[in-house]
């Protein structure tokens, strides 16, 4: 988990409230919920996928009889 947040690491509390009024401000409070709607089923369609290469790559590794 801390690999992911390493971006993060330089930020504190005042510079995320910042960018979450520009956030706000340029997208609008009714747009928030569909934008995060849609990163979170990209977030879970690229970790499938990630899954689905693991499954591959494990399953060449076998030796077949």
């Amino acid at each position: 988990m801390k690999a992911t947040l390493l971006f993060l690491s330089g930020m504190g509390t005042t510079e995320l409230i910042i960018i979450g009024l520009v956030v706000l401000v340029f997208f609008g409070a009714k747009r928030i919920p569909e934008f995060m709607k849609g990163l979170g089923k990209g977030v879970r369609e690229f970790k499938d996928a990630v899954k689905d290469v693991k499954k591959d790559v494990e399953g060449t590794g076998k030796i077949e009889e």
